[in-house]
């Protein structure tokens, strides 16, 4: 007879593997004793957890380095592609690539980072280091900003934040990397509360401080994103991969 797991076994079981899996946000590969100090656990948790991923094909092993297997990309790809909310985006994050000429981010938040879903660049796109499914912290991003504005709360009450509230636009200058900046507008209802997620172009410094004019597609694709998005919903208006954003996050 095969022996009961306690169920409490098994989730302390997932929250480790999931805690190891985390130490790897960064894209980079580490070896046993980066991932034990990062974790905070034992390292024979750590061994035997990260052995069983590699198994599994999570993880892979070179060496004595360890890093995100196959199988993690193909969830994660498949993840992104099955997403509603960028299935709907994709033609208009197109044709603001098309208009403007810019690297267009579509991106939703993650307690208080932004997560990327789609990055469209042309020729720009590998001077800016952003990737689909990386991480910012949402202050230094115009697309955290444009969605952070939407919160009606009061730890977002920052000057700026109101401004973007008020103008429906958030700027980003340098904040990410240097010689760049973007331009966003969030996606949501109409009068700018409580956004889904958020679209913003990136260019050299230079044409996002003088060309206005390019807030405007900005905001045309934000609208036209969020009225394609709500019509295949059928009022269901939340990312399966946003994670519960509150104020206290």
């Amino acid at each position: 007879m095969a022996r009961q797991v306690p169920a409490e076994s098994v989730t302390s079981t997932l929250q480790r593997a999931s805690l190891v899996l985390d130490v790897f946000d960064g894209g980079r590969r580490l070896n046993l004793t980066q991932i034990v100090l990062r974790t905070g656990l034992p390292r024979s948790s750590v061994h035997r957890i990260l052995e069983r991923l590699v198994s599994l094909r999570w993880v892979i092993r070179q060496g004595n380095e360890y890093g995100l297997g196959l199988r993690m990309m193909e969830l994660g790809s498949a993840a992104v592609h099955q997403d509603p909310l960028r299935q709907a985006a994709l033609p208009s994050l197109q044709w603001l690539h098309r208009t403007t000429g810019c690297i267009v981010h579509l991106g939703v938040l993650d307690g208080t980072d932004v997560i990327y879903l789609e990055k469209i660049g042309g020729e720009l796109a590998s001077a800016v280091t952003s990737r689909v499914g990386g991480r910012l912290p949402a202050y230094s991003s115009a697309v955290g900003k444009a969605m952070l504005a939407s919160y009606d709360c009061a730890i977002f009450k920052s000057p700026e934040l109101v401004t973007v509230r008020e103008t429906g636009t958030a700027y980003e200058r340098e904040e990410s990397l240097r010689g760049f900046g973007c331009i966003a507008s969030p996606i949501g209802p109409p009068g700018g509360r409580e956004a889904v997620a958020a679209v913003s172009i990136c260019a050299p410094i230079n044409r996002v401080v003088s060309e206005d004019r390019l807030r405007f597609p900005v905001r045309t694709a934000a609208a036209q994103i969020w009225r394609e998005y709500k019509d295949s919903q059928s009022g269901l208006v939340r990312s399966p991969l946003v994670r519960s954003h509150s104020a206290s996050a």
